[in-house]
């Protein structure tokens, strides 16, 4: 009798990202730690990076738990990127030590999806100081950060470099143009690195509304707020993290995508100067609004908002 063998399926798809080194700056929390999450539950060896020790402890406690047989696939280290004197010493320190564990010292990818504090401010208060500090981790960092990819990504189409950009980068906001300014530079960041950095690939995502723990409102404030915006998106839902998380691994896993900025929004872009206005995402910078924030909402509304970047997906 001839022995029975057992044929096994093609991993033609779902293997893509199988032991791809993928360092995720901002990785410990909202949708850079969902990231994280995607790119450990695909076969990936990632290291997530953040400001924060503390944080990072945390989060490689929450990855390794879900995930105990990548254990050893996990890794965190600290990065400030706040202080221009120090930056690009402390992206060649993150850079060295993650790369160190690898042989060839390379990467197959890096993603970038920090944010700081935005910075909303009218056009009377603007100031240098303010712009410049407004830029500092979202526009200027995932910048200089492409000098460093060339030296540490393997030169292959099928590496990649991504960027975070957000729905305010098309769509107008009042009092919002720093930051518009910034988000909107992300496109044309994108489009030019992925020229500068040839073969290696450079797009973004673009996210819109996104349910986050970075939303700073008890939660039954937060449920009210997101369902208010949800109820004029067409898909009738907020984004959540482990969602937008697919979109970045689309532009990891295809090699032909280049130069390009995904967008994941529910279908925000197509609805948002009504949701702005009715809603009140612009809370935070209308003095009109103000009072009515301070009272819903747990944080403090000033001229200087303490939304978060990933937050609004801005």
């Amino acid at each position: 009798m001839s022995p029975q063998f057992i044929m096994t399926d093609q991993r033609k798809y779902t293997s893509k990202l199988h032991s791809s080194r993928i360092l995720i700056i901002g990785g410990t929390s909202g949708i850079g730690f969902c990231v994280a999450e995607a790119c450990v539950e695909n076969g990936a060896r990632v290291t997530i990076s953040s400001s924060n020790p503390s944080r990072i402890v945390s989060s490689l406690t929450s990855l390794k738990k879900c995930y105990p047989s990548a254990a050893g696939r996990i890794r965190g280290i600290a990065c400030d990127l706040s202080d221009p004197a120090t930056l690009e010493t402390e992206m060649q320190k993150l850079f060295e030590e993650t790369v160190a564990g690898y042989e060839d010292r390379k990467l197959d990818h890096v993603i970038f999806t920090a944010g700081d504090a935005l910075s909303i401010t009218p056009l009377t208060e603007l100031s240098m100081e303010k712009i410049l500090q407004a830029g500092q981790i979202r526009f200027f960092a995932p910048l200089l950060l492409a000098k460093y990819i060339p030296q540490y990504l393997i030169s292959s189409h099928k590496s990649s470099y991504t960027i975070t950009t957000g729905s305010i980068s098309e769509k107008p906001t009042p009092n919002w143009s720093v930051v518009a300014s910034y988000a909107g530079g992300h496109h044309s960041m994108v489009r030019n690195l992925a020229l500068d950095l040839k073969p290696i690939r450079v797009n973004g995502v673009s996210p819109g509304v996104v349910n986050t723990e970075l939303w700073r409102m008890g939660e039954e404030e937060k449920r009210e707020f997101l369902n208010g915006l949800a109820g004029k998106m067409p898909t009738g839902v907020a984004g959540r993290p482990e969602e937008v998380a697919e979109s970045y691994l689309v532009v990891l896993r295809d090699c032909n995508m280049d130069g390009s900025v995904v967008r994941t929004d529910g279908g925000g872009l197509l609805v948002f100067p009504q949701i702005r206005k009715e809603k009140g995402i612009c809370a935070a910078h209308k003095i009109t609004m103000e009072n009515k924030v301070k009272k819903k909402f747990s944080f403090n509304v000033k001229t200087e908002s303490s939304f978060r970047e990933t937050d609004l997906g801005l």
